[in-house]
C-alpha cells in the first residue's frame, strides 16, 4: 500500500516481502535445504534463515529481535529459577513480579522509543503551547524498525505465560529465538503464543506432500487476496484519498467501503501466506481472520477480525484489568482502554487512538442497549435466524465498521473529519451511473474484475462461516487433480495479479504497525 501515513518514519522498500521475486526465491532455497540437512540442525536453519530474511530490511535492527530475545528468554529462566528456589509463596510471587515489570519495561521502552517517541514529544509540545508555555522539543529522525509491535508482542506474551505457569521456561535459547523471528509470521503476525508455537517448533518435522500442498493452497489463495484484490483496490483508495478535496462526496463513500475490503484483503492475505508458508515446513500457525464482514454486531465482528491480535489484548490487558468480574462500569471502561491501547498500538497518531475509541464506543453502547434491541425484537416479532435479519444486522455491522475505518487510513485525525463532513454533504450521487468511477486509479476492466474478485472472496468467505472447507474438498482429491488446480491458480494469478516491470510491490499494510 503507498500510504502516505506513517506510524514513525518508516521505509521498507527493500524488505523481502511476500509478494517479490526475491521471497520467490528464497523460500524454495529455505524449504529444500530444511527438509535435506539432519535434524539436529533444521531449528539452527531456520534460525538463521529467518534472521536474513528480516535482515534484508535493515541488517542493524535485527539487534533488537536479539536484544528482545534475550531479555525475554533470561526472564524465563530467572522465573523457573525463583520457583526451583522453594521461596515462600508470597516471596516467590514478589520475585517474579519484579522480573515480569522488568522484562516488560525494558521491551516497552525500546518499542516506545522508536515508535512512539516523536509522538509524546510533539504532543507534550502542543499541550504546553495551549498552556501559553512555549518549548523547543526536539524531533528524532527514527526509521520504525518492521514488525517491532508484533515481535514485541509475542516475546512478552511468553514473559506472562511462563509467569503463570502456562509454559516452562524453554532452556534451548535457538528455539526460543526462532519462536521469536521465526520468518513467515515475523513482521505481520499472526502473533502466536509460546505454547502453541513453541511446541510446534520443538520437533522439527519431515517432507510432508499433503501439508505441502494444503501449505501452497494457502500461500496461493493468499497471494490472490493480495495481488489480485487488495492491490487493485489500492489503486482506487490511494488515487481517492489522496486528493479528498477533488473526489469528494460519493467518491469517498466508494472508496471508504473499498477500503475496508482492501484493508481485510491485505492483511488476510498475510496472514495466509504465512500460514501456508509455516505449514510446508511442518509448523501449525493460528488463523487470524474468520469471515469478519459476516459478523452481525461489533462484538462478533472483532471475534473474527486480527484474532491473535485481539485475544492478546483479551488475554493480557484486559483480563488483568479486572476483566467483567468488578461491575458493568469497570468492565464498560476496561474495554475502553483496550481498544484505545489497540489504536495506540497500531501507530503513534490521534486518528488511530480515534479508530480505536470508536469500536471501544460502538461495543459498550452496543452492549447498554442489548435489552432494548431485545424488546424491540420481540415486540415487533422479528425472527433473529431469518435470512433477512441476519443481512440487515451484518450490513449495520459493515457500515459501522467501515465509519471507523475513515479514521484508521485517513492521513490525518482532521483529514477524516473533512472527510466525514464531505460525505454529509456532497451528493453527486450520479457518479455511480457515468463512468466517473473507471477514472480513479483502475479502469473499467479492471474495475470490473476487482468487484468480480470480491463476490469471489464473498463467497469464500460464506462458505467458511457454513463450515464448508473448500481447502480439504480440494485435498480429498486425487494427486493429479490437485496439480491441477494449483496449476490453474498459479496461472490466474500471473494473468490477474498486479506485478511485473514498472509495478512497485506495495508493502502490505501492517508492515508499518
Amino acid at each position: 500500500m503507498r500510504q502516505k501515513k506513517k506510524a514513525c518514519g518508516y521505509e521498507g522498500q527493500d524488505a523481502m516481502l511476500f509478494n517479490s521475486i526475491e521471497f520467490l526465491l528464497f523460500f524454495p532455497i529455505v524449504v529444500v535445504i530444511y527438509f535435506a540437512i539432519p535434524q539436529k540442525l533444521k531449528q539452527l536453519w531456520l534460525l538463521l534463515a529467518s534472521y536474513y530474511f528480516y535482515m534484508c530490511w535493515n541488517a542493524k535492527y535485527a539487534i533488537l529481535i536479539l536484544l528482545s530475545t534475550a531479555i525475554t528468554y533470561a526472564s524465563g529462566l530467572l522465573m523457573e529459577g525463583i520457583k526451583q528456589k522453594k521461596y515462600d509463596a508470597q516471596k516467590e510471587k514478589k520475585l517474579k513480579n519484579w522480573v515480569v515489570v522488568l522484562s516488560f519495561a525494558s521491551n516497552l521502552s525500546i518499542l516506545f522509543y522508536f515508535k512512539y517517541i516523536n509522538f509524546a514529544l510533539s504532543t507534550l509540545g502542543g499541550m504546553l503551547h495551549f498552556a501559553h508555555i512555549e518549548l523547543n522539543v526536539p524531533t528524532f529522525d527514527i526509521i520504525l524498525p518492521v514488525g517491532i509491535s508484533f515481535y514485541t508482542f509475542q516475546a512478552l506474551s511468553y514473559t506472562m505465560d511462563v509467569y503463570r505457569d502456562e509454559v516452562y521456561a524453554e532452556k534451548n535459547f535457538i528455539r526460543y529465538a526462532l519462536f521469536v523471528s521465526f520468518f513467515p509470521q515475523l513482521v505481520a503476525g499472526p502473533i502466536e503464543r509460546s505454547k502453541n508455537l513453541l511446541r510446534e517448533l520443538a520437533a522439527p518435522k519431515k517432507f510432508n506432500y499433503d501439508a505441502f500442498i494444503e501449505g501452497a493452497l494457502l500461500m496461493l489463495w493468499g497471494y490472490f487476496l493480495k495481488i489480485v484484490i487488495a492491490e487493485r483496490i489500492a489503486a482506487f483508495v490511494d488515487k481517492v484519498y489522496g486528493d479528498y478535496y477533488t473526489y469528494d462526496g460519493v467518491y469517498l463513500i466508494v472508496a471508504t467501503a473499498l477500503f475496508a475490503i482492501q484493508i481485510y484483503c491485505d492483511f488476510a492475505g498475510y496472514s495466509t501466506i504465512a500460514m501456508g508458508a509455516a505449514k510446508i515446513l511442518g509448523v501449525q500457525l493460528m488463523e487470524n481472520f474468520d469471515a469478519p464482514y459476516l459478523a452481525t454486531s461489533v462484538a462478533e465482528f472483532w471475534r473474527r477480525w486480527h484474532i491473535s491480535l485481539t485475544s492478546w489484548f483479551k488475554d493480557y490487558l484486559y483480563i488483568p484489568m479486572g476483566g467483567s468480574r468488578k461491575g458493568k462500569a469497570r468492565k464498560y471502561l476496561n474495554k475502553i482502554i483496550v481498544f484505545l491501547v489497540s489504536g495506540l498500538w497500531h501507530g503513534a497518531q490521534f486518528s488511530y487512538i480515534a479508530w480505536g475509541g470508536i469500536n471501544g464506543l460502538y461495543q459498550v453502547v452496543g452492549e447498554m442497549l442489548q435489552p432494548v434491541r431485545d424488546k424491540l425484537v420481540n415486540r415487533l416479532g422479528l425472527n433473529r435466524n431469518s435470512l433477512a435479519h441476519k443481512m440487515v444486522c451484518m450490513a449495520g455491522t459493515f457500515l459501522l465498521v467501515d465509519f471507523s475505518w475513515i479514521f484508521f487510513r485517513a492521513d490525518r485525525f482532521m483529514d477524516a473529519l473533512h472527510i466525514i463532513k464531505s460525505i454529509l454533504s456532497v451528493h453527486n450521487v450520479w457518479i455511480l451511473f457515468d463512468g466517473s468511477l473507471f477514472k480513479c486509479g483502475l479502469d473499467e476492466g479492471n474495475f470490473r474484475l476487482m468487484l468480480l474478485s470480491i463476490f469471489i472472496l464473498f463467497l469464500a468467505d460464506l462458505c467458511k462461516k457454513k463450515r464448508i472447507e473448500i481447502r480439504k474438498a480440494i485435498m480429498q482429491q486425487d494427486q493429479w487433480a490437485r496439480c491441477l488446480i494449483l496449476s490453474c491458480s498459479v496461472v490466474l494469478l500471473l494473468v490477474f495479479g498486479k506485478y511485473g516491470p514498472g509495478y512497485d510491490a506495495a508493502k502490505f499494510i501492517y508492515f508499518q504497525f
